[in-house]
């Protein structure tokens, strides 16, 4: 082929200022997918003392987006591929607003978490529906890696300004009002998505199985419950029957898969070293961050006496160290293999992790907690960037697809679960501590107000005598700042195995810079999408 005639080919398939405003209109939703999981967070003090809910419904309304974003990614991974992207795109979102709306406007704990389940399913119809949808858009290769890249940077930033946003909204609005972000960005997505956005499905899609839907979310969700239930009951019968549950239907979901033509699940992809690493190391990363990430922006309100806005402007430090790591992760894994960038990642979030553990139960705590908090952000930047597209990267060619999905759902269970375990144990500690240590002359309801949530002791001491309610604020606020200590001790815990997974399953993957790795794959770190009839669903 003829130097001028090369030229003519690569030009035509260099994307037109239409794909590029569309990627725009598809980096929106990324974002606000993730700003989901934290906007809620500063939020915590006023929906509890507004819809007053107990601490168990009070970790299910934070971490149930999500668990359901995390059970139903795969789904809607499958689903797109049969009924179109674009249109499952538009479904989510008209899904999202709705949700948003009732979420807003909630009169109890149980229609909050029912509307945060119904956001968690929505974001899963939209967030794989972005990721392909770009994939299709750029036909250059190099194109097409700086898109991925900038959706891969969205998914950070939106995790990082998520609390920062909440902040400035409940400066001047209700709490509710950190739900209604999305139904600007949504309605912008509906309007330019028939304009901007080309319609894609594959032809040679597998049937949804509608049993291992159901196996998928069997096996997860009673292991969640059980989490939940010690840290409010302690041990008993129903936790042992929740988690054999989850056992039971994990290994029913494994067997169907086995059997399945078209599983839901390519449980072949783990037999790949790389690839269970890569998914690992998601899980752990994102759990031990995730955990004190929720619990920081409450010890900055209610132990620190930061203003909702304030605490925002003191959660910024985080959104940088989360946004510099994750552009200096690809340059780094061009050069080193990326288990050393993930190690030394891993070594420095175990230092923020251990300047949680430091902060004070009084207002001295501030600049500790938001410096360890840029910190941790920092270190876990390269497991948030490189993890999926490890994952990928260790795969077939032809299941890069399910890979993704995988990775993705290895992602936001992990964030969920950070909740859901760190979350739990600083409830158990918090109760147990407040029991010991409550004042002398509480009266017996107070007490009990003040055992279930930080609020609610705010809220009884309120009630109580000028120096027993300051006695029994104190008492909480230690109470709770222990908490939070030992929930950075589980992060770190969580931290250390994921470098021991890092070292012994990853160390083998050469550098993306190398003659092994692709080099259009990694401009900026993230995989890329093989130009087939499947794409990557992420």
């Amino acid at each position: 082929m003829s130097s001028n005639a090369a030229s003519a080919s690569a030009a035509s398939l260099r994307a037109s200022p239409r794909q590029w405003f569309g990627l725009a209109i598809l980096l929106l939703p990324t974002m606000l997918m993730t700003a989901d999981l934290g906007v809620l967070w500063l939020a915590t003090p006023y929906l509890a003392a507004d819809l007053q809910p107990s601490s168990s419904q009070l970790l299910w309304t934070t971490d149930i987006y999500g668990f359901m974003t995390a059970g139903f990614l795969v789904i809607m991974g499958t689903m797109g591929d049969r009924i179109g992207r674009r249109r499952l795109l538009m479904i989510g979102a008209v899904g999202f607003i709705i949700a948003s709306l009732i979420a807003a406007y909630s009169t109890s704990p149980e229609m909050l978490i029912a509307a945060r389940g119904v956001l968690g399913v929505a974001g899963a119809a939209v967030l794989p529906s972005t990721l392909s949808l770009i994939s299709h858009m750029f036909a250059d290769p190099r194109q097409r890696a700086t898109a991925i890249a900038m959706w891969v940077t969205a998914l950070s930033v939106g995790l990082a300004i998520g609390p920062v946003i909440g902040g400035g909204l409940l400066a001047s609005w209700w709490w509710g009002s950190v739900f209604l972000i999305g139904v600007p960005v949504m309605l912008l997505a509906l309007v330019t998505a028939p304009v901007l956005l080309p319609e894609y499905r594959d032809p040679n899609a597998g049937r949804l199985d509608l049993t291992s839907v159901a196996l998928f979310l069997l096996g997860i969700l009673p292991v969640v419950y059980g989490i939940k239930r010690i840290a409010e009951y302690g041990l008993s019968w129903q936790v042992g029957l929740a988690f054999v549950a989850g056992a039971v239907f994990s290994v029913l979901f494994a067997r169907r898969q086995g059997r399945l033509a078209s599983p839901l699940l390519d449980l072949r992809l783990f037999s790949n070293r790389g690839f269970t690493g890569a998914l690992l190391t998601l899980l752990f990363g994102m759990t031990a961050l995730n955990g004190v990430e929720y619990l920081v922006p409450q010890y900055l309100q209610q132990v620190a006496g930061q203003t909702a806005l304030g605490a925002g402007l003191w959660l910024l430090p985080g959104a940088v160290g989360l946004i510099l790591g994750s552009q200096l992760t690809p340059v780094l894994a061009r050069r080193v293999r990326p288990a050393y960038v993930l190690l030394v990642g891993t070594l420095v979030s175990l230092v923020g992790y251990w300047m949680t553990a430091q902060v004070g139960s009084d207002d001295s705590g501030v600049v500790l907690a938001s410096v360890a908090l840029a910190v941790i952000m920092l270190g876990v930047a390269p497991i948030s960037v490189l993890g999926t597209a490890l994952a990928v990267g260790s795969s077939e060619p032809e299941k890069a697809g399910s890979a993704a999905a995988t990775g993705q759902t290895a992602y936001d269970l992990g964030l969920a679960m950070g909740i859901a375990v760190s979350g739990s144990v600083a409830v158990a500690v918090y109760r147990s501590e407040v029991a010991d240590s409550a004042p002398s002359g509480v009266p017996a309801a107070a007490a009990e107000a003040a055992r279930d949530t930080l609020g609610g002791a705010a809220a009884a001491a309120a009630r109580l005598p000028g120096e027993l309610g300051n006695d029994l604020l104190i008492s909480a606020r230690e109470a709770f700042t222990t908490g939070l200590h030992t929930a950075a001790f589980v992060s770190v815990g969580f931290a250390l195995a994921t470098a021991v997974l890092i070292f012994t399953l990853l160390r083998h993957i050469p550098a993306f810079g190398s003659q092994e790795t692709a080099p259009e794959a990694v401009e900026s770190g993230a995989p890329e999408a093989q130009p087939t009839n499947k794409v990557p669903t992420h």
